[in-house]
């Protein structure tokens, strides 16, 4: 950056207006519709350099997909804090559900309507608004600022999440590009903004199990092998199982079953297959790989103990993490009781976030808007809890750049 981009003029970003841009670009999974461009062409203007990364490869149901995401630095300074979100968005549903078009962002009565609304446009400008009032308050210059700022921003977090935060943080670390401090940006408030912010997440394993029978007359079974049986003694011998008793500052680890298939039409035949799906949310006392080998395992008794092959599948979609309180997460909810009146919970419950693959970068925690409407029919944020947000996150950017 030069001197005179340094000192020029910032101007102050309305959170507003700019969720209501990014609403208007209809970016569902994995389509961008020119949301990474409106973002873009504001961080340029904030005096971020900005650098595209887009990857492409298999997407979700053997389709292929190119997915667009960005990384933008403003300074070179240490510490860099970082703010990670998402542009794409889930499916409406079906038109009828919504009281105002979804992708018109339409403000009625203090409310903003839309998706994305909530998860997590409104976050990230948010975060955008907060960064430009922090540098039109006479912090211009990035060595007064105290460090520099960062934003890593994909377009795959609500899909498969393969070609998103998972291969930019890869190529980041590759490059040896030093973040010491990220944000995200999902809305992890529960019932009030700054209610809870998110310090680790469970892992995600997905595991395909296939039984491999003969196909017969079911009045003949001495000429058939009947797979039912022994893949449903299996998920009775893994539903059966407890993992665990929990792990400090997390619940205990879960196994559901999620479906059961056969897909049989007939009622006198013996099927050739029987498949089912589980996933388990486990806590940091398990790993992917030490729960894949336990499946495998007890598949591979089972198999044993009747004479049918049993095929398994897995997908580990991110290991369970927790980053400890430190001057980081004590930072964060400072600034936020320091700008709402209440001290947030650090927590670990709900689902996965990008959180688990920037963790591999730098501490990592979630804070956003209350999430009571993300997903739903008439996805909605009141104005003024942006505009909150925008203060609370102003003071998160002063904190952190001073404790970290």
């Amino acid at each position: 950056m030069t001197a005179d981009a340094a000192i020029s003029p910032i101007a102050v970003i309305d959170p507003v207006e700019l969720t209501r841009d990014l609403i208007r670009r209809p970016s569902v999974t994995p389509a961008d519709a020119g949301a990474m461009d409106t973002l873009q062409r504001v961080l340029t203007d904030l005096g971020f350099t900005c650098r595209r990364m887009a990857f492409e490869g298999p997407g979700g149901a053997g389709a292929h997909a190119r997915i667009e995401n960005l990384y933008a630095r403003r300074g070179t300074a240490s510490p860099n804090l970082c703010f990670a979100g998402h542009t794409d968005v889930v499916p409406t549903g079906a038109a009828e559900g919504w009281s105002a078009d979804p992708f018109a962002a339409e403000v009625k009565d203090g409310v903003l309507y839309g998706r994305g609304a909530v998860d997590m446009k409104g976050g990230i400008a948010a975060w955008v608004a907060a960064v430009s009032r922090v540098l039109a308050e006479g912090e211009r210059n990035d060595a007064e600022l105290g460090g520099s700022l960062s934003f890593l921003i994909t377009g795959d977090e609500e899909g498969p999440a393969l070609h998103g935060t998972k291969r930019v943080v890869e190529a980041l670390m590759a490059e040896g590009e030093v973040i010491d401090a990220c944000v995200v940006g999902e809305p992890s408030s529960q019932q009030q903004l700054g209610d809870m912010i998110k310090i680790g997440r469970r892992g995600s394993l997905n595991t395909w199990i296939t039984v491999h029978g003969k196909q017969g007359h079911v009045a003949y079974p001495d000429r058939a092998a009947n797979p039912a049986p022994v893949l449903v003694r299996l998920l009775a011998a893994l539903d059966a199982h407890v993992l665990d008793d929990g792990y400090e500052a997390f619940q205990p680890s879960n196994i559901e079953i999620t479906t059961v298939d056969i897909g049989n039409p007939a009622t006198n035949v013996i099927p050739a297959e029987a498949r089912a799906r589980l996933n388990i949310r486990f806590n940091p006392s398990h790993t992917g790989d030490g729960l894949i080998a336990w499946l495998n395992a007890e598949a591979g008794r089972v198999q044993a103990e009747t004479g049918l092959q049993i095929s398994l599948e897995h997908m580990c979609s991110g290991e369970a993490f927790l980053t400890e309180h430190g001057a980081f997460v004590t930072a964060v909810q400072d600034a936020v009781e320091a700008e709402l009146g209440r001290r947030p919970e650090a927590s670990t419950t709900g689902g996965t976030s990008d959180a688990r693959f920037i963790r591999a970068l730098c501490p990592v925690l979630e804070l956003g808007l209350v999430g009571q409407t993300m997903h739903q029919f008439d996805e909605r944020v009141p104005t003024a809890e942006l505009e909150a947000l925008t203060g609370v996150y102003a003071r998160v950017i002063r904190s952190v750049l001073s404790a970290t």
